[in-house]
């Protein structure tokens, strides 16, 4: 069997929040709980299991998101109508901008507790 990526776990202060707001963003739904954790799951099967951090701090993460064109389109939207900052790179330099690495669309944007969060259409190292 091949090794794939079947969760991982996201912490957050706000575990609901934090879910409900990648899941309306990226257009996903967020699952019944299990355990202490609430979970998105993606169209490859990956979840990303929230889960309450406590006082703690909280360390920023990046977790990219491989969609269509046409999914990046609805999304993209979605971040524009919420009003959520964008960016075309990791070190949010460019407000406001996607990138075109690899022929594709891709952008850079951030969830309730600071993890920074990117779509892409095309993977890195394609071409294009």
């Amino acid at each position: 069997m091949p090794v794939e990526l079947n969760h991982t776990i996201v912490a957050a202060r706000d575990k609901k929040a934090s879910a409900d707001f990648l899941a309306a963003v990226l257009g996903l739904e967020v699952g019944p709980p299990y355990g202490p954790f609430l979970p998105v799951e993606t169209a490859n099967g990956v979840t990303l299991d929230f889960m309450d951090a406590g006082d703690g701090p909280i360390i920023s993460q990046h977790y990219a998101f491989l969609v269509s064109e046409e999914e990046f389109d609805e999304i993209f939207a979605r971040i524009r109508e919420a009003g959520i900052t964008y960016y075309a790179d990791p070190g949010h330099r460019r407000p406001g901008e996607f990138n075109r690495h690899d022929g594709g669309r891709g952008l850079y944007f951030e969830d309730p507790d600071r993890h920074n969060l990117e779509i892409i259409t095309r993977p890195y190292g394609s071409g294009g």
